[in-house]
């Protein structure tokens, strides 16, 4: 009689109801702790034999208490779709208890046989309730709840029943989350009202933000990876990332692409076959070739890069000897003097007026005037990677600087071209070009110098102080001379080309950026602009320069005057009354004579010193970086001239 009653109270607990002599036992404070009790006056025998069924009453209590609660969407899709897949097992499980009932009933059932009945329900349940312990405890969800379904059913290879069931609720768990993963590598939208998917956007980072920001965070992140991945999907993640990535490029363009779906491409499984694998590489690589075709062909990547070398890369200078000539006046104001609306006039004009004219692309530039030169400009762009940063410090400014070293140019960057041309890389430009400029501009106040000796050629200079002068100013030229050919046909040309084949095979917009970036680094750092210690004597071999230009009509009109004052004392007729009567005019002329070759032969010691101490920075830099053996031998030349 004790018997048929423990296993009615035994059939009742396998659906978590208490008996006459069976009770439920909770912790308080742990929900997920429940244990079952007999009474003790029960035989011990039947008392062994009902705990050794208590595990299945305590499983099932737990994973049905489990699906009540997170049944609610608030839980997230994944815990849903296991919570439903859940009740459906539990389902199947209440349908055996009804079955054993039955029996029971009938009086077919002893107390051992329903324990031979319990237990192959025995391993698959306490499996189950072991992945609900970890979920609540953890409160996992998303992927973190399908890794750990996962991992559960790889940990069960022994047994293929229960690792079966896992798997069959992996897959169940598994379709909420495949359709966001759908609409996001199909579409380039987020579908994730819980936060579960492993891909976050940042709402607050817009395109817009390309054109201003250094960082260039949009591309970076807007769409970034979480930490959880679900570990079937993680070596994939990066290419699943970018390709709703560039979906999502087109739609904010206007265009509403949509990856070619077939019923062979529905997400709705993942396992040995690897189908999804397959689904994720072909929607990658159209999104990829839409996108390439889109920014290459509707809005002329190629086209823009090659403007922007016109101008920033002086590729076309026409334009800027123009500009130079009518903007001479307002460049040489100090930076914060200028007016950068007049520098725009100009600049427009100069732009109209010459072969630019005819590029559809010469309105998208723009001038502006920095705050800093480029020596302090290129100290405060951490991301580069200068060498011996610790003398960047000790770059000076000038006392007063002009429009001539802070001035530059720039350029109107429209989405999507922005991804590529972002406000980094247009920084990038703008730090070629204003060396660049300057460089010109060096090269044109010697052109002027060497113009003024020319136009005394026909004066007997020969063993003057003019001849002297005109010796180094050949030079000078010569050192300007070489340093813009090397800048422009040993680096900037070679290395456009070389960036121009790659954008043609590149196969997406990231490769594009890839190849873009590398040109734009080698560029700066074959310009010198990454080499504090060469840059600075090229900067102090320029002023030098300059500071002789500027002195060249004085030392020129000067010595010009001195043969002239000559020939008067000589001029006496033969008396000597001329030079006696004079002894103060001729002290002038002799010390006036002094001070000119004083002068030059100032210029040419410092000149001449800061050339014999750039070689052997030049020699051995050359040894660590090839580019710079042209670069040598030409100012070693220069050098070997003197």
């Amino acid at each position: 009689m004790l018997e048929l009653i423990l296993i009615d109270d035994l059939l009742f607990a396998l659906v978590g109801i208490e008996g006459r002599y069976i009770s439920i036992k909770r912790v308080h404070g742990k929900a997920d702790v429940v244990s079952f009790q007999v009474d003790a006056s029960m035989d011990l025998a039947l008392q062994e034999l009902a705990k050794r069924i208590f595990p299945l009453c305590e499983s099932y209590l737990l994973i049905d208490e489990f699906v009540e609660s997170r049944s609610q969407f608030k839980h997230g899709l994944v815990n849903h779709a296991f919570a439903a897949a859940l009740r459906a097992f539990l389902l199947d499980y209440q349908a055996m208890v009804a079955q054993l009932e039955h029996q029971f009933r009938l009086r077919r059932l002893s107390i051992q046989g329903l324990w031979f009945y319990c237990q192959p329900m025995m391993g698959s349940m306490q499996a189950l309730s072991t992945v609900i312990r970890k979920v609540s405890a953890n409160n996992y969800a998303g992927s973190a709840v399908l890794n750990l379904l996962q991992s559960q059913a790889k940990a069960m290879a022994g047994d293929s029943a229960v690792r079966s069931l896992l798997e069959k609720m992996t897959h169940s768990a598994s379709n909420a989350y495949l359709s966001i993963l759908e609409r996001w590598i199909y579409e380039g939208v987020i579908d994730d009202p819980y936060g579960e998917f492993f891909i976050a956007e940042n709402k607050s980072l817009q395109k817009e933000s390309l054109t201003q920001d250094y960082d260039a965070k949009y591309w970076r992140q807007r769409y970034s990876l979480k930490k959880d991945i679900p570990s079937f999907l993680a070596n994939i993640a990066g290419t699943i990332l970018t390709t709703g990535k560039y979906l999502n490029v087109m739609r904010e363009c206007g265009y509403n692409v949509q990856v070619p779906v077939s019923e062979n491409s529905k997400l709705m499984t993942f396992g040995s076959n690897h189908q999804y694998l397959e689904c994720v590489k072909a929607a990658y690589e159209f999104a990829s070739g839409e996108l390439l075709s889109l920014i290459k062909e509707k809005y002329d990547l190629i086209g823009k890069l090659r403007s922007i070398k016109h101008y920033l890369l002086l590729d076309q200078g026409d334009f800027l000897v123009h500009f130079m000539d009518i903007a001479r006046e307002e460049l040489l104001k100090k930076h914060d003097e200028i007016s950068v609306e007049k520098l725009q006039s100009l600049l427009d004009l100069a732009l109209r007026t010459t072969a630019a004219a005819a590029d559809p692309c010469h309105e998208d530039l723009t001038c502006c005037v920095e705050r800093a030169s480029v020596l302090k400009g290129l100290s405060r762009l951490k991301d580069l990677d200068i060498k011996n940063v610790s003398h960047s410090n000790d770059l000076e400014e000038p006392i007063s600087i002009t429009g001539l070293e802070t001035f530059s140019l720039s350029y109107k960057i429209q989405w999507p071209l922005s991804i590529v041309i972002s406000r980094k890389a247009l920084t990038k430009y703008q730090l070629i070009f204003r060396f660049l400029f300057h460089c010109k501009h060096v090269e044109r106040q010697l052109c002027g110098a060497w113009q003024m000796h020319q136009g005394v050629r026909a004066l007997n200079s020969h063993g003057t102080a003019i001849s002297r002068s005109s010796l180094l100013c050949r030079s000078m030229l010569r050192f300007i001379n070489s340093l813009l050919h090397y800048l422009t046909f040993e680096v900037l040309e070679p290395n456009w080309h070389v960036m121009h084949g790659r954008l043609q095979t590149a196969k997406s917009i990231d490769e594009v950026i890839q190849h873009h970036d590398f040109f734009l680094d080698k560029c700066l750092k074959e310009c010198l602009l990454l080499l504090p210690e060469l840059i600075q004597k090229v900067e102090k071999l320029k002023s030098l320069c300059l500071q002789y230009a500027a002195a060249t009509q004085w030392l020129i009109s000067s010595s010009i005057d001195i043969p002239k004052l000559d020939e008067q004392s000589d001029g006496s007729f033969g008396s000597g009354k001329l030079k006696s009567k004079n002894p103060s005019q001729v002290q002038k002329v002799m010390t006036r004579n002094s001070a000119v070759t004083d002068s030059i032969l100032k210029f040419e010691r410092e000149f001449n010193a800061e050339l014999q101490t750039l070689r052997p920075i030049l020699s051995s830099s050359s040894q660590a970086e090839p580019y710079l053996t042209h670069l040598a031998q030409w100012i070693l030349g220069v050098g070997n001239d003197q």
